[in-house]
C-alpha cells in the first residue's frame, strides 16, 4: 500500500533547555499535501517535564516512511504528559473539510492538537482519538469536533478553529494513561 507520507531521517539534535528535542525530517515523496520536498522543518518533543514532570518520549522516522512517536508517561510530580509538535505549514492543512490521519495506535487515547499562533505556550484546538491496538486505522476529524484549550481546560468563549489560521500541529497523551506507549502515524493530510 502506498503511504501519503513518507519521512527520511536527517538529524536528530538535542536541545539541552526544558526537555525538548528537534527531529529533523524532509519527505521524499513531495506529493498528497504532506510535507514539501523542498522543506525541512523540526518535529519537537514536549513533556511534562516543562512542568516538572519526568515523562520521558521521542519521535523517530523509520525505514517504511513513517513517525513514531513513543515513550513513557509518569504521574510522579504532578506529570502526565508527552507531545510532540510540527510546523503546519510543512502539511497543508490550511484548507478542506478536516484531517485525515491514518495511524497504528497501542490501545491509547491520543489527543490531534491545532494550534493557531507560532508561539510555544498559548491556546490550541484539540480532539481526542482512540487508537486500535496494534493495527492501522483512518480517522477523518472535520473541523467542527476541534475543541479550544488551554493547559487542559476548556476556552467556551474561543474563536472557532479556521483552517487557514493553523500555524503548528501536534499529537499528545494524557489524561492519566500512565506507562509506554507508541503512535505510528503513516498520513496526515487534508480533505
Amino acid at each position: 500500500m502506498e503511504w501519503a507520507v513518507n519521512f527520511l531521517y536527517r538529524a536528530m539534535k538535542p536541545i539541552v533547555s526544558a526537555g525538548l528535542v528537534h527531529l529533523m525530517v524532509i519527505s521524499a515523496s513531495g506529493g498528497s499535501g504532506v510535507m514539501q520536498s523542498e522543506q525541512l522543518n523540526d518535529w519537537m518533543v514536549v513533556n511534562d517535564s516543562v512542568m516538572g514532570g519526568i515523562s520521558r518520549s521521542q519521535s523517530e522516522v523509520t525505514s517504511r516512511g513513517t513517525l513514531i512517536f513513543r515513550g513513557d508517561v509518569s504521574l510522579e510530580n504532578n506529570g502526565g504528559f508527552a507531545s510532540i509538535r510540527h510546523d503546519a505549514e510543512a502539511f497543508d492543512i490550511n484548507q478542506g473539510e478536516g484531517i485525515v490521519l491514518r495511524v497504528k495506535g497501542d490501545g491509547n487515547t491520543y489527543q490531534l492538537r491545532l494550534r493557531t499562533s507560532d508561539g510555544f505556550d498559548g491556546m490550541a484546538y484539540m480532539t481526542e482519538f482512540k487508537t486500535l491496538e496494534g493495527e492501522w486505522k483512518e480517522y477523518r476529524l472535520p473541523w467542527d469536533v476541534f475543541t479550544a484549550t488551554y493547559r487542559g481546560r476548556l476556552i467556551p468563549d474561543a474563536p472557532k478553529l479556521q483552517a487557514s489560521g493553523i500555524r503548528q500541529i501536534g499529537f499528545l497523551i494524557a489524561n492519566k494513561q500512565e506507562g509506554p506507549f507508541e503512535l505510528e502515524v503513516g498520513t496526515i493530510e487534508a480533505w
